[in-house]
């Protein structure tokens, strides 16, 4: 099989598909891997350690494009790319449906079989491979909502961890999954005074156990999530629900009580948005205002740390390519139920109809 691996096109992006390792590995077993010129250079990978580990060159991302049997990237297709789409190529990717109708309106069109990283699934309904952007999202998400609140950048001047005889900066966090925990961690660590909110509660007895109590945990309701959102700092939104549009949870009479210079950090922005008012942003331009409040929604936030992003990511993803390389697309689907959930369309239907709505 050729794998082919582009290089990312979307606004300041830096990470790849697949690192020379998974090169290794694949053409170890027989397969060849082309690879865009530059694809790995914003990943620290350059041209010289693809093509040591079998890998060939092409030269644009037509040529990689055509040649691929199996396309393996990381962020979803964007318009400049809808023209490379047809009908024998599969695409593993991130797709985000559910928020994108005009690209599912192209996968349909010219038949490609799509397979979505965040929708592939194990029987414990765990995410494998949209955990790992999590993780860094979440822990991001505190990151830059940090800098946010800075009183250069247009936020309250405050330090979330505050000092001796000054208030700690207060977070809240809504949804307890992957991204949750981890925004929680950070803020937990930069001394902040941390609200996790969820709608289940033998999640919030699990982070109640793993913080040790540093932390406060909420059921969630619209009130509960009003109150706290009022006397936020930072809102970190990590709501999921897999491969459909996120639910709008902080409605914008909620943000217009928030206090001049708070910041919202919405990392379901690739499903929507859990914040009303969210629309995606990106690394050249990464906030707005709504009413007093700053708006951080960065649709490829793990994009910012490409190195370990990369890593991260294709260390999850590469048992899977090589199972659909090794075996072809309908065996490796039918052998393995977690991979087939990821399946998003295909011949021009779509599979997943939670991408509906």
């Amino acid at each position: 099989m050729i794998i082919g691996v582009p290089a990312e096109i979307k606004d300041s992006e830096r990470r790849v598909g697949m690192t020379p390792t998974g090169v290794d590995e694949l053409v170890a077993r027989g397969h060849r891997v082309l690879v865009q010129r530059g694809a790995g250079e914003g990943s620290g990978f350059s041209d010289e350690a693809y093509v040591a580990a079998g890998a060939d060159l092409g030269a644009d991302a037509a040529d990689v494009w055509s040649a691929a049997d199996l396309l393996v990237k990381v962020k979803e297709p964007i318009a400049p790319e809808y023209a490379f789409l047809r009908r024998d190529l599969t695409l593993f990717t991130y797709l985000h449906l559910a928020a994108d109708r005009e690209l599912t309106r192209a996968l349909q069109d010219a038949g490609t079989t799509a397979i979505a990283y965040e929708t592939v699934q194990l029987p414990d309904r765990s995410l494998p491979l949209l955990a790992p952007m999590s993780e860094i999202a979440g822990r991001l998400s505190v990151q830059v909502g940090a800098q946010q609140l800075l009183g250069p950048a247009g936020g309250r001047g405050i330090l979330l961890g505050g000092v001796p005889g000054t208030p700690r900066g207060r977070v809240v966090v809504i949804g307890g999954g992957v991204a949750g925990t981890h925004a929680a961690q950070m803020a937990v660590g930069l001394g902040a005074h941390v609200t996790i909110v969820d709608v289940s509660i033998p999640r919030l007895r699990v982070l109640d156990e793993q913080f040790g109590g540093r932390v406060d945990t909420r059921v969630s309701s619209r009130s509960v999530i009003s109150d706290l959102v009022a006397d936020a700092d930072l809102v970190i939104g990590s709501v999921l629900i897999p491969g459909a549009a996120a639910p709008k949870l902080v409605t914008l009479d909620m943000v217009a009580r928030m206090r001049a210079g708070s910041v919202l950090v919405d990392i379901a922005v690739d499903q929507g948005g859990c914040f009303e008012g969210t629309h995606a942003t990106t690394h050249t331009d990464p906030t707005y205002r709504v009413h007093d409040a700053m708006y951080y929604a960065v649709a490829n936030m793990p994009g910012a740390v490409p190195l370990t992003s990369t890593l991260a990511l294709t260390n999850a993803t590469l048992r899977y390519t090589i199972a659909l390389a090794e075996h072809g697309v309908d065996a490796a689907l039918a052998a393995d139920p977690s991979l087939a959930a990821g399946l998003s369309i295909r011949g021009g239907e779509i599979v997943d109809t939670r991408i509906l709505g």
